[in-house]
């Protein structure tokens, strides 16, 4: 093997054997990494800005550096780039191809960083926009789902507790609890990214670097909030990547859930809605099968989500300071994570709108399970019966509709008043569904009225 193969390599000079060919191929992250290439050439720009500012680079250099780097990045986008693994990263590739190009500049705009800083600083800027996208793709699911609760703010379905019925509810009340799960989720994503905003650029390998570098100018040329206060950490922290995929659990735990209920309500034993045939496929073998493949895959990949949570906790829980090569692995969790949490967010929002409600359907399993036993209570505690005690009655009256099979508004006058004495022909205008869920009119309640007023405060809370 020739001098010449190795010092193709920027870091070779200390070496006197090549790289075996499969650690080369073992170690190399360009096949993963080179996604970042827009944030590599964006941080390279500012860096070559601020070393030029300072004198570090001449203003010629810096000029060639910036119209090299524009132009590879032309080529990338275009398809044209030929990547190399032996060059290791996207970094290696881009700054290569940038000295092969403009000759002895390309080697200057490496000065006063490192591979450590820059990778740390490109992973930043990457996540800082997906958290962007992100939670522009969670306010168009929130929106989906308001459209569709204000369709749904009278249609009315049993609540559960415990899967058993508990109390009547709207579908537009439910959809709204949804809504308040994604409005965290967005919440979260937007602190989470306060400390994904600062810069590791300038903390070099791991102790900063000996030239006269001005990294508040940097940061505020890549619109960091500012720079990295401890160059060790700056180069080691992966804090940010864990938080986010925290959040990201926490985020498809909720569609998950969400996918649950779709799942069990489109099944024949419900039949409370009809989801798109875009979203379901057919069985092989079974042909009257309709399978909610979407819901279904959403509620695994949220496992998926998990698993790199967790691997990420791992992967930095035994490093010492600072950075270690370890650190390579922390990539293909995150990346995974930003693209199942869209491909996710955006089939959601495409199907919550395609949802068919069967209003009789849940009608009719709302007027199953006593769902206004609870009225019922209220009703003879406004007669002035202590709870307790009308919680009893209340109890007698349902054993007995359970064993005549008769829910409490189907059962005469007569019959109530021989659990209690109180109970008066007015108590049949809150055993109905309709009465139910009107009486709840509080803000977070389930009436009608107060839903859509809540729809409104929704849209609000999105367009701010």
């Amino acid at each position: 093997m020739s001098d010449n193969h190795l010092t193709a390599k920027p870091w070779s000079g200390r070496f006197n054997e090549p790289t075996d060919a499969f650690v080369e191929a073992f170690t190399a992250s360009v096949d993963f990494d080179r996604r970042l290439y827009r944030y590599d050439i964006e941080g390279s720009i500012a860096h070559a800005r601020m070393l030029a500012q300072q004198g570090i680079l001449s203003e010629q250099e810096r000029d060639d550096i910036i119209q090299g780097l524009e132009q590879i990045q032309s080529r990338i986008a275009a398809g044209e780039f030929q990547w190399s693994v032996s060059l290791e990263d996207v970094h290696m590739n881009i700054e290569s191809a940038l000295t092969e190009a403009i000759g002895d500049a390309g080697k200057k705009l490496h000065t006063g960083r490192s591979r450590n800083d820059q990778v740390a600083t490109d992973i930043r800027l990457w996540l800082r926009d997906e958290i962007d996208a992100l939670r522009i793709a969670i306010g168009k699911l929130q929106t989906a789902l308001l459209d569709k609760a204000e369709q749904e703010a009278e249609t009315i379905l049993p609540g559960f507790t415990h899967l058993q019925t508990a109390q009547p509810v709207t579908f537009g009340h439910h959809l709204m609890a949804w809504f308040e799960m994604l409005d965290r989720d967005r919440q979260r994503l937007a602190d989470c990214q306060q400390r994904v905003n600062v810069m590791p650029l300038g903390a070099a390998a791991l102790a900063g670097t000996t030239y006269p570098i001005d990294r508040q100018m940097t940061a505020q040329l890549l619109g960091f909030s500012a720079p990295a206060e401890n160059s060790l950490d700056a180069v080691s922290d992966r804090d940010f990547a864990i938080e986010f995929c925290a959040d990201a659990s926490i985020l498809m735990m909720h569609l998950s859930r969400f996918s649950e209920e779709l799942i069990i309500w489109s099944s024949a034993q419900f039949g409370f809605i009809e989801l798109s045939d875009s979203f379901c496929t057919g069985s092989s073998i079974m042909p009257q099968k309709k399978n909610p493949d979407v819901p279904e895959l959403i509620r695994g990949k949220t496992g998926r989500i998990y698993g790199h949570l967790i691997g990420l906790l791992t992967l930095m829980k035994s490093q010492p300071l600072a950075y270690n090569k370890d650190n390579q692995e922390d990539k293909e969790p995150l990346f995974d994570t930003v693209d199942n949490l869209k491909g996710s967010l955006k089939v959601f929002a495409e199907m919550i709108p395609a949802i068919s409600c069967r209003k009789q359907a849940m009608r009719q399993a709302a007027m199953q399970g006593f769902a206004t036993a609870t009225d019922l209570a209220d009703y003879l505690v406004r007669k002035g019966i202590p709870f307790r005690d009308a919680h009893e009655v209340v109890g007698k009256a349902v054993a007995f509709g359970v064993a005549e099979s008769r829910d409490l508004s189907e059962m005469s006058l007569a019959e109530l008043q021989q659990f209690s004495d109180q109970i008066d022909e007015d108590v049949f205008e809150i055993l109905t569904l309709e009465g139910s869920v009107s009486a709840r009119d509080h803000i977070g309640g389930t009436a009608p009225a107060q839903v859509r007023q809540a729809i409104q405060r929704a849209r609000q809370r999105i367009a701010e």
